[in-house]
């Protein structure tokens, strides 16, 4: 309880200082608090996810959607040969069954870790072009699960997810194998990959 009241308190102080403004342009900041908000989640509604899974997921999917870019995640998912061949219509199709994916592997994956606490490691210094890597702990009762968010930096200067990768399992590769997998087993038929799309990621939190 007392590490909820911390979080919460400053979480308020951030949100009520005047930087918060820029914080879509700076990456350690946003995963930060956005975060800290998903901790408050799980500390107060883990319970939720087992009597009512779906309403868990949207308060994780609240938080955690604005910060992904679907559109260059799913391009990168389909790969290059897929997503050219690909109509308009079947490439946003497959943004919103690879979404609902994504965000549903993401939630799941939080909620069996329970009470726990995230550190994000300001010290952790890597970028590569465009690309910055924010690095967190995700601390439980018993483990440590290190979680790097690989973060593109955009001509206006603010920051969008691109790929996540959770306790060594990279989501970007595992999803692009799961879709080349796929591609082969439906004859490279877009449309049937993706009314047969859905994550089989999984991310042991034990």
């Amino acid at each position: 309880m007392l590490l909820l009241k911390r979080n919460l308190l400053s979480l308020f102080l951030f949100l009520s200082s005047p930087i918060y403004s820029d914080i879509n342009k700076n990456p350690f900041e946003l995963i930060d608090v956005k975060s800290q908000e998903m901790v408050i989640v799980l500390t107060t509604e883990n319970e939720l996810f087992n009597t009512n899974p779906e309403m868990f997921k949207d308060k994780i999917k609240v938080i955690f959607e604005p910060l992904i870019d679907f559109n260059r995640v799913s391009a990168s998912v389909m790969g290059k040969k897929y997503y050219l061949s690909a109509t308009k219509e079947e490439r946003a199709q497959f943004i919103e069954v690879f979404k609902i994916s994504l965000l549903d592997t993401y939630a799941e994956t939080l909620a069996q870790w329970g009470d726990a606490e995230i550190v994000t490691d300001f010290s952790y210094n890597e970028k590569k072009n465009q690309i910055v890597s924010v690095k967190q702990n995700l601390l439980t009762t018993n483990n440590i699960y290190p979680i790097i968010y690989k973060l593109r930096e955009y001509k206006n200067g603010t920051y969008k997810i691109v790929n996540i990768i959770i306790n060594g399992i990279n989501l970007g590769k595992t999803f692009h194998n799961q879709f080349q997998a796929l591609a082969i087993e439906k004859n490279e038929n877009i449309s049937s990959i993706i009314a047969e799309w859905k994550s089989d990621a999984f991310i042991d939190g034990q």
